[in-house]
């Protein structure tokens, strides 16, 4: 199947660079759109990026070139399976997983429920999940499934209030011989806090249990490494790292094998298709393939993972600068609050707040109107914004993607400041 080509000014030669902000934003054709007098500034990247053309253009030739269903004699049906299969290739790049631990899904929802069903076949009374209270509720609500479903005992680990970080000593004290499972968080959508998976693997494992990641929010930002995670299951969402909506699913090979995942008698049997369910979103793993490409792209080296390594690290020293810089501007504003880890810490370049007497409703609304487009609520990590005090009114929620300049924190800034003064 032919594949789109990404244009990028990068000089393969310069190896230390990565594109250029205005190169990067020129592949964005939302970012010319204007709400008002304004261009819109995107700072609900938490939520959903924006796409770039590339990512379209790769979903638009699937459906008018290859459109078929898979595993049959005719062109376009082998054009579909060497897709599917391309794309578990560049996903693998991408996890730092092989080929055949890649699948595809909805959502990480889905695929969340779906592995919780296939691993709760062979839990019981007695047996115990661990899941945490700085964790999207995606990465709950399956584990908590199992109780009414399979007599588990879910424990759940705190997180720290004052600085939005899990309390790992907490963690190893919820670990047990029946622990079956850990069910943790890369890093916070609400907060952008960031958790040693690492440490918390190497825990799970010392009393037998498995180790599953969401890495929804963790993907866009840091480049994702199973191996050095030593992580058993992860999951993300394509739609967070510039992608359209559609998840992923990394097992280990031999875990995905044999687990028993409910699925139709005459469907393949093979890991990792046995872990899908159906039809895939045939487009949107062609667009998934796509925006791991043009992540590549910006960085360009002698193989995908070591384009993405160079780009994603050129990427974070970027989102930590605009990080500071944002957090700086807010705390200087009387009136607003700021939750989470400090710049410095480990985090996403994920900033919540909210503004003394004013809803986060409120402060949504008005600064959509000066074209700054920012998220509020609880973000399905309810348990996050109940622990600090907030359900009533949630949070504000702004994050940086490898879109966002220096003058749109400060846009953002000023409308902050303006709403905070009344």
């Amino acid at each position: 199947m032919q594949r789109v080509n990404i244009v990028t000014s990068v000089n393969q030669t310069d190896q230390p660079s990565v594109a250029s902000i205005g190169s990067i934003r020129g592949h964005f054709p939302a970012l010319r759109r204007c709400h008002g007098p304004e261009p819109i500034a995107y700072f609900d990247g938490p939520g959903g990026t924006q796409v770039p053309t590339a990512v379209v253009d790769a979903m638009s030739n699937y459906l008018l070139q290859h459109n078929a269903n898979t595993h049959w004699a005719f062109p376009t049906s082998v054009e579909t399976d060497s897709m599917i299969s391309d794309a578990r290739s560049e996903l693998a790049d991408f996890l730092n997983a092989a080929p055949n631990e890649i699948g595809f899904g909805a959502n990480m929802t889905t695929l969340t429920f779906h592995l919780a069903r296939a691993l709760g076949r062979n839990y019981g009374t007695g047996d115990e999940v661990v899941v945490t209270e700085l964790d999207h509720h995606a990465n709950v609500a399956p584990w908590r499934a199992l109780e009414k479903e399979r007599g588990v005992t879910v424990r759940m680990t705190k997180m720290i209030p004052e600085t939005g970080q899990l309390d790992l000593d907490h963690l190893e004290r919820q670990l047990n011989s029946r622990t079956k499972l850990v069910a943790i968080g890369a890093a916070s959508n609400a907060l952008g806090t960031i958790t040693d998976v690492r440490h918390a693997a190497e825990m799970a494992h010392a009393v037998g249990a498995k180790i599953f990641v969401d890495a929804v929010h963790y993907a866009p930002h840091r480049l994702v490494d199973v191996r050095e995670m030593d992580c058993d299951f992860l999951s993300c969402s394509a739609y967070k790292f510039y992608g359209p909506h559609i998840g992923v699913l990394y097992g280990r090979h031999d875990l995905l094998a044999s687990l028993d995942f409910p699925k139709l008698a005459p469907a393949p049997d093979d890991a990792p298709e046995r872990a899908e369910t159906g039809t895939q979103n045939h487009e949107g793993i062609a667009g998934a393939a796509a925006a791991v490409d043009f992540l590549a792209s910006l960085s360009p080296r002698e193989t995908r993972r070591a384009s993405l390594n160079a780009a994603f690290s050129k990427l974070h020293e970027r989102g930590a600068e605009l990080v500071r810089q944002l957090w700086d501007g807010l705390s200087e504003i009387e009136g607003v609050d700021l939750f989470g880890p400090s710049p410095g810490e480990l985090r996403t370049p994920t900033v919540a707040f909210t503004i003394a007497g004013v809803s986060s409703t409120n402060v949504a609304q008005r600064l959509a109107e000066r074209a700054l487009f920012v998220s509020n609520g609880d973000f399905y990590a309810t348990t996050v914004v109940e622990r600090l005090g907030l359900m009533r009114d949630g949070l504000v929620r702004a994050g940086c993607a490898c879109y966002t300049t220096g003058d749109e924190v400060e846009r953002l800034i000023d409308g902050v400041r303006q709403i905070a003064r009344g």
